[in-house]
């Protein structure tokens, strides 16, 4: 990407063309009256059956906790959210409950809810030593549920860190014992070792969680119906807006106007589905995922396309942000920064009439700043390939992460009231945004930097680490595998009562978190959306749940 002509051979990423094409432009999946109706039937009747479960019984807690998982329970915000402050307040004055499974079902219920319930709860189950007691062991369920609760954990928990590695260690002897005749709770068990339930994509653990519920004897017929039926319906209204995106893609041409770019429309799609899938969220959800797709292209056109000449003119505009900017850039990139500028134009028209055009004004800014974190990587690599220092490339490279932009440019399209404080909040890169964003970096980095050396990229915040402090790449891993493991508690604890902002803008942040978790965990699975993500874009956009 050195600064000579613009026609020197450009460097070709080679990244796989798309596997969806314009697939889901033929999908029309109207939802019928009578699925409506349906559903509503089964959603009164399973709210009776929540509100009239015994205040803080174990009953209401697997309720809960089902609905959840089976991803259900946004129909029923207000009742969850009364009933779990009830079990809360009711836990400050009773604690003589000795069911491992149960104690540990309320705690991570509690803390999801955002209520600090205090670690002790957990003394009763240990030894003098502070170790776990053994017996515990042949409670598979109740180490499971130890197991899921220890995910909600904050720095300096040492009893939730012991019971990270005591349920870890039993839980994987038991995977490998299991009998397939005990099959259900070998997937279930298995499931919960490679993603616990904090890290799990709300609609990827729906998916799954629904067949492993209908597996369990115990499950309740009502709900299992009510999820199935729900699941579908909410397939076919994503599949709608997929429908409505892809024509918008193909509109632009981009797959034949910029070659050089990952196409990769849909992925981006089921990114934004994971930070929020509710059907309230469907016109934050299109803007977003537009916003995403852009994003996207930008970056590759920095990394694996440009030469410096050309991002020194093309930084230049966007931080403009004038459409009169267009012709001081070249021709080819005319159509990115066109659609740029076209989709926050389209944002303000759309906001404009409810008095919110404020968003927009943070969600350019967060993107100008986004721009020129790539600006800078291009800088040093085109300095000579200046490696930076490590804490210099670490402030920029969680920048360039796109977190921050993301956290505040999903917020522009939701129905909720959002306050200028919390847009400035937002904006001072608060501890949960810049957690989120440290976990997306070391993860995107450990799976993806020796590509990225290949490709001629700058150098990784793995390879600024090494050269600065002497250590192996191991030692590096290791490292940074122990800041994402932090940077969750922080997040965790961004969520205990009384927040800074409301809660619905740290779960898009939480989200946000999780798709990472998901895309980057052994691999780049967005770069090379041929393996893991494809399966799941199938399961949650295109295999209907059998009813």
């Amino acid at each position: 990407m050195a600064s000579s002509s613009a026609n020197k051979c450009r460097p070709l990423a080679n990244f796989h063309p798309t596997v969806w094409g314009y697939h889901f432009l033929s999908y029309t999946h109207e939802i019928t009256n009578q699925e409506k109706v349906e559903v509503d039937e089964y959603k009164e009747t399973i709210r009776k059956m929540l509100v009239e479960a015994p205040e803080g019984s174990e009953q209401k807690l697997v309720l809960i906790d089902a609905m959840q998982r089976l991803g259900v329970a946004y129909h029923f915000h207000n009742e969850i959210e009364t009933s779990i402050q009830n079990i809360f307040d009711a836990s400050k004055q009773n604690d003589n409950d000795n069911n491992l499974y149960f104690v540990s079902l309320r705690f991570r219920l509690v803390r999801q809810q955002g209520h600090y319930m205090s670690s002790d709860v957990f003394k009763q189950f240990t030894n003098q030593d502070g170790k776990f007691k053994e017996r515990l062991t042949n409670d598979v369920q109740g180490l499971l549920s130890l197991y899921e609760a220890s995910h909600l954990r904050v720095r300096d928990e040492e009893i939730l860190e012991e019971a990270l590695t005591f349920t870890t260690t039993h839980l994987e002897s038991i995977v490998s014992n299991l009998s397939n005749n005990n099959n259900s709770l070998k997937v279930e068990v298995s499931e919960a070792l490679s993603q616990p339930i904090r890290m799990t994509l709300p609609r990827v653990g729906a998916r799954k969680y629904i067949s492993i519920y209908e597996n369990n004897d115990a499950h309740n017929h009502l709900l299992l119906k009510f999820a199935k039926l729900d699941f579908n319906m909410l397939q076919k209204f994503h599949q709608g807006e997929l429908s409505d995106l892809t024509r918008w893609w193909k509109d632009l041409d981009f797959a034949n106007k910029i070659p050089y770019a990952r196409d990769r429309l849909v992925e981006c799609y089921f990114w934004i589905l994971g930070v929020y899938f509710e059907p309230k969220y469907s016109r934050a959800r299109k803007m977003m995922t537009k916003v995403l797709k852009m994003t996207s292209i930008i970056d590759d056109t920095f990394d694996a396309y440009a030469n410096f000449d050309e991002l020194v003119t093309f930084n230049d505009a966007i931080q403009r942000w004038d459409a009169n900017a267009i012709d001081s850039i070249p021709p080819y990139m005319r159509p990115i920064y066109q659609a740029l500028l076209d989709i926050y134009s389209e944002m303000e028209q759309v906001l404009s009439n409810e008095g919110k055009l404020d968003r927009v004004y943070y969600a350019k800014y967060e993107m100008k700043k986004l721009v020129r974190a790539y600006f800078k990587e291009a800088q040093w690599l085109n300095d000579d390939n200046h490696i930076p220092k490590y804490e210099e490339h670490m402030e920029n490279a969680i920048v360039s992460l796109g977190y921050m932009m993301g956290a505040t440019n999903c917020l522009v399209g939701m129905e909720e009231f959002i306050s200028k404080e919390t847009f400035e909040w937002l904006m001072n890169e608060p501890v949960i945004v810049r957690a989120s964003s440290l976990i997306g970096r070391a993860m995107d980095d450990i799976v993806g930097h020796e590509v990225e050396q290949e490709r001629g990229h700058v150098a990784s915040v793995i390879e600024c680490y090494t050269k600065d402090y002497g250590a192996s790449k191991q030692e590096a891993y290791v490292k940074f595998q122990k800041e994402v493991t932090n940077a969750w508690k922080d997040i965790n604890k961004e969520f205990f009562r009384p927040t800074e902002v409301p809660m619905f803008v740290l779960e898009r942040v939480l989200n946000f978190t999780r798709v990472i978790d998901t895309l980057y965990k052994e691999e780049d699975g967005y770069t090379n959306a041929r393996g893991k993500l494809k399966n799941m874009i199938n399961s949650i956009l295109i295999e209907s749940v059998k009813i």
